[in-house]
């Protein structure tokens, strides 16, 4: 699978804190091998536009839509409690 990102994703990534973004470039490596890789705890996230979620860690979330052969990042946030 490919890997692209959106302006939004980018810009989210960037002001997210250093360690998020290392642990987000260790789940991503796992997310093109295997969506059902257990740390990912990927699920459907929005059934009507086709957004799947996954975890980066147990505070931060990334989404995602996927595109034949592409996983399409859209953003990465902090998860709401």
């Amino acid at each position: 699978m490919n890997i692209d990102y959106s302006d939004r994703f980018q810009k989210s990534y960037r002001q997210a804190p250093v360690i998020i973004q290392k642990k987000f470039s260790k789940q991503i490596h796992f997310l093109k091998k295997d969506l059902r890789y257990p740390s990912l705890q990927a699920k459907k996230y929005d059934e009507a536009t086709g957004v799947w979620q996954a975890r980066v860690d147990r505070d931060w979330r990334f989404y995602f839509i996927i595109t034949q052969d592409t996983y399409y990042l859209v953003d990465i946030i902090a998860h709401p409690k």
